[in-house]
């Protein structure tokens, strides 16, 4: 088992910055690629960024691209997004995944979720 716990969400003005971080415990964090998905009021859930296991490959969705980053600390059992120039459409609820072996944008490939973090983005 592996318990995820999203931190970092909140309100913030349009074209600024926040970095999501997603603690977690239980079985070997290093040993999971860990995902970030969001939905946003009245839409389904959709794929944002992914990182393998080591940190070494890393996936942004075209949405974000240029704008999002994934990372991972395993030390600290720790994978963040850093989401710099936000924009109103980016306001959801973002949440965290871990899976076994590879990563993927496949929402229904991911073993464990947090219960999300809130970002909401003012015009």
């Amino acid at each position: 088992q592996v318990h995820l716990v999203e931190s970092g969400g909140g309100l913030v003005q349009a074209g600024g910055s926040l970095r999501l971080s997603c603690a977690a415990s239980g079985r070997t964090f290093s040993t999971y690629a860990m995902g970030w998905f969001r939905q946003a009021p009245g839409k389904e859930r959709e794929f944002a960024a992914a990182i393998s296991w080591s940190g070494g490959s890393t996936y942004v969705a075209d949405s974000v691209k240029g704008r999002f980053t994934i990372s991972r600390d395993n030390a600290k059992n720790t994978a963040y997004l850093q989401m710099n120039s936000l924009q109103p459409e980016d306001t959801a609820v973002y949440y965290c995944a871990a899976k076994s072996g590879g990563w993927t944008s496949r929402e229904y490939a991911y073993d464990y979720w947090g219960q999300g973090t809130q970002v909401t983005v003012s015009s």
